[in-house]
């Protein structure tokens, strides 16, 4: 996934594939309506990002389309810089 290697470090969290595999079975692919393979033009976001404290489950993922992905993953990695900048002593 091009939108990972080009993402900051705090962006490269460490991810659960069971946990997309149980999200994706439950919520198929909006491009294609299958549960496994491909979906073109679609990502598995984590709604509250996890640099932001989120969880890795189901309940907190959503599809979203790559071009709004890439922008999400800006704003959510900004945010998550500006939290940790302001806690550092």
């Amino acid at each position: 996934m091009a939108l990972l290697a080009a993402a900051p470090a705090e962006a490269r969290t460490e991810r659960d594939r069971a946990q997309v595999r149980a999200f994706r079975a439950e919520n198929p692919c909006p491009a294609t309506g299958r549960t496994r393979g491909a979906c073109p033009g679609w990502h598995v976001d984590h709604v509250i990002a996890l640099c932001a404290g989120g969880a890795d489950r189901p309940s907190n993922m959503q599809w979203i389309t790559r071009e709004d992905h890439r922008f999400k993953t800006l704003v959510d990695v900004r945010e998550c810089r500006k939290a940790r900048t302001k806690e550092a002593p």
